[in-house]
């Protein structure tokens, strides 16, 4: 099982560097691009492309006002299109997640994100949907399927 996003796998991470479209721009990981779909105002969008940090882009995320039609299933939506893309266009990616084979993929944190992952904080104890991960093993076993 991969138990998180770091060492070994941290090209598991969103912010790992991968082109990839979100409405026509191009951004320079999946975290800016997610960042960037919070928000309907094309002038902070401009804004999110062109931090230079992943983890710069998270924390200015966490401060701007989210757009009212954010639900769950966009999120989903968004984040699987844009994983999708960061495995699908990018061959040594795309061969990293192949040879993860049929391993349970589990985005663990401490940061409290139970949506997208688990949190092993002492007060979650591992609690989390881990859609994240549920996500990157869906588009693994596609790839798998597509490249037979």
């Amino acid at each position: 099982m991969i138990k998180s996003f770091d060492g070994t796998f941290r090209w598991l991470s969103n912010f790992w560097p991968a082109e990839v479209m979100f409405e026509g721009v191009k951004y320079c990981s999946v975290e800016h691009a997610y960042v960037a779909a919070k928000t309907l105002d094309l002038n902070l969008r401009q804004e999110i492309k062109d931090i230079p940090k992943a983890n710069k882009v998270k924390l200015f995320g966490r401060k701007m006002k989210i757009r009212e039609d954010w639900t769950d299933q966009l999120r989903l939506e968004i984040m699987e299109d844009l994983v999708r893309q960061k495995f699908s266009n990018n061959k040594d990616l795309k061969e990293l997640l192949l040879l993860t084979d049929n391993e349970e993929i589990v985005e663990g944190n401490h940061w409290h994100d139970l949506f997208f992952g688990k949190c092993s904080c002492e007060k979650h104890g591992g609690e989390g949907q881990n859609n994240l991960g549920k996500i990157i093993m869906k588009i693994r076993q596609e790839l798998k399927e597509n490249n037979t």
